[in-house]
């Protein structure tokens, strides 16, 4: 077995790959290392999907039986739970939810007492125990053995909280929702509608199945034809565990994560509440957002692939904002994580604020043309080609070639084995001739 944890917690379909048994050790060691062997208690979300209810079962039980108690949250956001982590009495909190993947996957990520994500070194110690199959648990009896207690209370509290959020009415404003059929389907309209919205909603009635199913923010089409043919003010639209959004104006323009990093640290830095006048991406940005950044003289950091990467630099050099490209977006003086309709509540506050539309906020960026390529490559090599000194020779030529107007970007896949080819530039047919001639050479190299 390879190693356990991804990008983004430990993922598979399930009751294959993310077993019972894997379910339950995860949450016995998790619930080792990060309860320090005291008792305590823990936090645990889902989402919409079929199996939910099959490592939940697996999930709490390994709780239970180290003697750690368990509140029991059921669907919820993401942020939700982390969000109730960092507020509440409790050593750590879980999520089951394989995010935007299709129903048959799931997965289950980790929040320290805290709020935020754990860190390579902690994940590295639950995997050894797990893999040593280390002796280290004591057989509890009794009233020794956790206790579950299962309550609405823990979803009302996250929806208060998003609620406080909105510093302003939004009475005239009309938002499309394409909710995904995930952990939102309940309370985002709703919300909203509380708050002055007019609200369309789509993909709200989950059946275990349709979750992620051609829908949500992997599939923006369907949230621009919702915006377009109803003349909605903005959409959004979210991945299953809602942690993130992808956004479209009111002329059916996709606002990436990208884009609204570029919105809000441009209103931020315009209201004097850009700490350390600084706003964090990934290598996977798009330049145009560095060249708009320098525009408006805010630094731009730039992190490995993940948002729990983008949080670590935040916390290290006392950041507030930061985003991913996907529409992961943080805002670290509200939440330990991404939050989809946390994000768009921002983005209705910055419109209403400024009396500008959307498009002309998403205007304040140009992106520059972005190809992908995945190369096939063996699995046990796939984290080392970067590094070959053919491959950095490939890339130097065609940095190069670019003098300065383009990029290349070659990462490893979290989970497959690939190795991704991202080219950026400002010609859309010469990055693509780029892009598959250069996957075309690792392919034929490496295999």
């Amino acid at each position: 077995m390879g190693r356990l944890f991804g990008t983004d917690g430990v993922r598979g379909v399930a009751n294959k790959f993310l077993s019972p048994h894997l379910s339950y050790e995860l949450a016995r060691a998790a619930g080792y290392v990060l309860s320090k062997n005291s008792r305590g208690k823990v936090i645990v979300g889902r989402d919409t999907r079929y199996s939910g209810d099959l490592i939940e079962a697996s999930l709490v039980a390994g709780f239970l039986s180290i003697g750690l108690d368990v509140d029991i949250a059921g669907v919820i956001p993401t942020p939700g739970i982390a969000y109730l982590t960092k507020n509440g009495d409790y050593l750590m909190g879980a999520v089951i939810s394989a995010s935007h993947n299709p129903f048959e996957y799931n997965g289950i990520k980790f929040f320290s007492h805290d709020g935020f994500k754990l860190p390579d070194e902690v994940e590295d110690k639950i995997e050894q125990i797990i893999y040593d199959d280390l002796k280290i648990y004591k057989d509890l009896t009794g009233d020794a053995i956790g206790r579950v207690n299962r309550n609405n209370e823990f979803l009302e509290k996250y929806k208060i909280y998003l609620k406080t959020l909105a510093t302003k009415d939004f009475k005239g404003m009309k938002i499309g929702l394409d909710l995904g059929n995930g952990a939102l389907s309940s309370i985002a309209g709703d919300l909203l509608k509380s708050l002055g919205a007019d609200v369309i909603e789509i993909n709200r009635n989950p059946d275990g199945k349709n979750i992620n199913n051609k829908c949500g923010s992997t599939n923006p089409g369907l949230i621009k034809k919702l915006v377009l043919e109803n003349s909605c003010d903005m959409g959004m639209s979210f991945d299953g565990d809602a942690d993130r959004i992808i956004a479209v104006d009111e002329k059916g323009e996709i606002v990436d994560g990208d884009h609204i990093l570029a919105i809000c640290a441009s209103y931020l830095k315009k209201n004097g509440k850009l700490k350390n006048n600084t706003a964090v991406g990934t290598i996977m940005s798009n330049m145009g957002l560095e060249k708009f950044l320098s525009s408006i003289d805010v630094s731009f950091k730039a992190t490995k692939v993940g948002d729990r990467y983008i949080i670590e630099e935040m916390l290290k050099n006392d950041y507030i904002i930061g985003a991913e490209q996907s529409g992961h977006v943080i805002f670290l003086n509200h939440n330990t994580t991404g939050d989809g309709l946390a994000t768009g509540i921002n983005l209705l506050n910055i419109m209403k604020d400024e009396g500008k539309k959307l498009s002309d906020l998403n205007g304040l960026m140009i992106s520059y043309p972005q190809v992908l390529q995945n190369a096939k490559v063996p699995e046990e090599i796939k984290r080392n080609i970067v590094d070959m000194p053919q491959i950095q020779e490939k890339i130097k030529k065609l940095d190069e070639k670019y003098s300065g107007r383009g990029r290349v970007i070659i990462r490893p896949s979290g989970t497959e084995p690939l190795v991704r080819v991202m080219i950026e530039g400002e010609d859309l047919n010469l990055i693509e001739e780029d892009a598959v001639n250069l996957k075309n050479y690792i392919e034929k190299e490496f295999n």
